[in-house]
């Protein structure tokens, strides 16, 4: 319960409940879901290499830059495909290069070869 001025106000009573979809909501639910799904395999499958690195790339920006330009982590404009890819096995391997490789090697850690690969092509792009 809420006092907002002189009265009471119950937030159960003036609100729908929020994540309850049942029923008829429910199917259209799973419909809308089902396309999406489909909508995102299909752009996968057409995808460049260098277009999934990109999606991928979003968790090294905070360091790299969204550009690759740099800022607390190295600038990696102007690396080569292979150069990304062999630095990110190094550090899924737990191998030290600088200063900061703690925080890579559980970043890498999760990568999968195709993904590195991918990061490494968007990266040669930029």
């Amino acid at each position: 319960m809420l006092l907002i001025g002189a009265r009471w106000i119950s937030w159960e009573s003036n609100h729908p409940p929020i994540g309850k979809c049942v029923g008829d909501c429910y199917e259209a639910y799973k419909i809308e879901d089902a396309k999406r799904r489909e909508a995102e395999a299909a752009m996968l499958a057409t995808a460049s290499p260098a277009d999934l690195g990109k999606k991928l790339f979003t968790a090294c920006a905070a360091c790299h830059g969204l550009g690759g330009e740099g800022g607390v982590g190295p600038k990696l404009q102007a690396q080569t495909k292979d150069a990304i890819v062999s630095m990110l096995t190094q550090y899924k391997n737990g191998e030290t290069r600088g200063a900061q490789s703690a925080l890579m090697w559980g970043q890498a850690a999760a990568l999968s070869t195709d993904d590195m690969a991918n990061i490494g092509a968007f990266v040669e792009s930029l």
